[in-house]
């Protein structure tokens, strides 16, 4: 069988810029009529402006990311079977029913060198430390404890660093579970990978997601959405958040960064930072843990009105023009428009929603649904690769149409106005929780 011919990184992004610009092109051509007709009402100006972050910016950035999925080619691993030692750093606030079942999957991997474990208690009240440490006991685990009165996550984190006595280390959420084989291919992938990857982002999944409405949907947001975008940025070697749940780093890449700063989106900051500094962040579709997710609508609030306002944090933490390479430039510079189409989709589109809905086109029509296309085709290329990665692990794609369903119609009008208030939380400055 003939080799796959390789397509450079370089000619891949270029490739995948030609397609979206395609697509705007197309989309601008088409689009014409819908344009004339809101100038009627707002002006063209205006109009301009609102099909731009509505339309055309949605669209590019969305077929930026199905054409990357089409060429991205994970490359096999060089060191299949590692055997270097490796530290799990866990943060934990209130952990008591969970920490328990995450060592025992930390006990079951198949990983041929040794595990460590720290534990910095943030300050917990509910007994998380006698828990654990029994557990530890009991699994035989290599376990250290610590604790750390300061609330906040970065605290408990960089309490637990100067304890790191190996050259790669792992942070993990105290409620999420490891796939038996997560650590070595976590590992395989960062010892297969240049001198210059500083960190890899684990691929994390939904853990309770039969449990109602809310946890159904993001197992799709976690399954399709996040997972492409990682698998996007991870093709052009700049994996913009190596999660707190679940990534391993490199222990001098971090000590030389300064450890997490005390943002709400610590571990955004730090993979920014990482990104200035000259090292590349891949992303592992193998490596699979399953975290659990927020199964109330208050909880789900919060959780992601604070990653809007970590993004914010990187942002100002390190300018996108301040990365040393065009790619990083490209990838962290999305992230300042962003904000600009969700307060245009929030705040524009959602009520030209209801205005259409009353037989009023002037901003939701036709002309709008041109995106749509482009998000079925994402979904089933990322669909399709989940499906294969699942089979690689002996995993089970579960059925799940109504979540699906939701993710389609309306999870964005949800996701929108909750990353709005986000970012309005971090240009004020206003008060941040933890959890």
């Amino acid at each position: 069988m003939p080799a796959r011919r390789y397509v450079p990184v370089t000619a891949k992004f270029w490739i995948t810029q030609a397609g979206a610009l395609t697509w705007v092109a197309i989309s601008v051509i088409l689009s014409q009529p819908w344009l004339h007709d809101l100038s009627q009402v707002v002006g063209f100006l205006p109009a301009l402006l609102i099909i731009t972050f509505v339309a055309y910016a949605p669209g590019y950035l969305v077929a930026f990311l199905a054409v990357g999925l089409l060429l991205d080619r994970q490359p096999p691993f060089k060191v299949a079977d590692p055997d270097l030692p490796v530290t799990i750093l866990i943060a934990a606030r209130n952990e008591a029913p969970n920490i328990g079942m995450t060592l025992r999957y930390i006990a079951r991997q198949e990983y041929r060198g040794p595990i460590a474990v720290i534990l910095v208690d943030n300050g917990s009240t509910d007994g998380t430390t006698d828990v654990a440490r029994a557990a530890a006991e009991e699994l035989k685990l290599d376990f250290v404890c610590l604790r750390e009165e300061r609330p906040g996550k970065n605290f408990a984190l960089n309490a637990g660093l100067p304890e790191v006595k190996t050259p790669y280390f792992m942070t993990l959420d105290a409620d999420t579970l490891l796939h038996p084989l997560a650590v070595k291919h976590i590992m395989a992938r960062l010892l297969s990978s240049p001198p210059d990857v500083g960190a890899v982002a684990g691929h994390v999944l939904v853990r309770n997601s039969r449990e109602n409405f809310w946890t159904r949907v993001q197992e799709w947001d976690y399954f399709v959405g996040i997972a492409s975008i990682k698998r996007m940025q991870g093709l052009y070697q700049g994996t913009l958040v190596a999660q707190g749940a679940f990534s391993l780093y490199k222990t001098e890449a971090v000590r030389r960064a300064g450890g997490w700063l005390d943002a709400i989106g610590e571990d955004i900051v730090l993979t920014w930072k990482l990104l200035e500094s000259g090292y590349r962040v891949y992303f592992e579709p193998t490596a699979v843990a399953f975290t659990t997710v927020p199964s109330t609508g208050r909880h789900f609030f919060r959780q992601r009105s604070r990653w809007a306002r970590g993004m914010f944090e990187g942002i100002r933490t390190v300018y996108p023009w301040q990365q040393p390479t065009y790619l990083k430039k490209f990838l962290t510079g999305v992230d300042l428009v962003i904000p600009v189409i969700d307060f245009f989709y929030t705040l524009v589109w959602i009520p030209g929603l209801v205005l259409a809905c009353f037989g009023k086109y002037y901003i939701v029509g036709p002309y709008t649904l041109l995106v749509l296309p482009l998000n079925v085709a994402m979904t089933l290329i990322m669909y399709n690769y989940q499906k294969k990665v699942f089979g690689r692990l002996d995993l089970r794609v579960r059925k799940n149409r109504l979540g699906l369903l939701a993710y389609v119609l309306v999870y964005q009008l949800i996701v929108s106005p909750v990353s709005v208030w986000g970012y309005i939380q971090e240009l004020f400055q206003m008060r941040r929780v933890w959890r």
